[in-house]
């Protein structure tokens, strides 16, 4: 199963920046232990904004709630999912 997941962080105001900055050390080991397992297909930047698009392929709903609730900065994430498929016009 395929799906797109757009992650937009917001970190509350009482958060230091060495807090913050803990934070992106473990999200960064996170994300590329997932991109490592093939769970996390790809990560981009959107531009101007602390978000990203993400490309997951996981064996079920269940599965994906499990990693995207692992993520170190969930507590501070908007998640918006979206499921894909196929378009029958690609070449892939």
């Amino acid at each position: 199963m395929i799906f797109l997941a757009r992650m937009d962080v917001t970190f509350p105001a009482h958060l230091t920046e060495a807090q913050i900055a803990d934070f992106q050390v473990e999200e960064k080991a996170y994300s590329g232990s997932l991109q490592r397992s093939g769970k996390m297909v790809g990560i981009w930047r959107i531009v101007g904004e602390y978000a990203n698009h993400s490309i997951f392929d996981v064996e079920s709903n269940d599965e994906l709630h499990q990693i995207l609730s692992g993520f170190p900065m969930y507590p501070y994430m908007k998640i918006k999912v979206t499921p894909l498929a196929k378009h029958p016009n690609s070449i892939n």
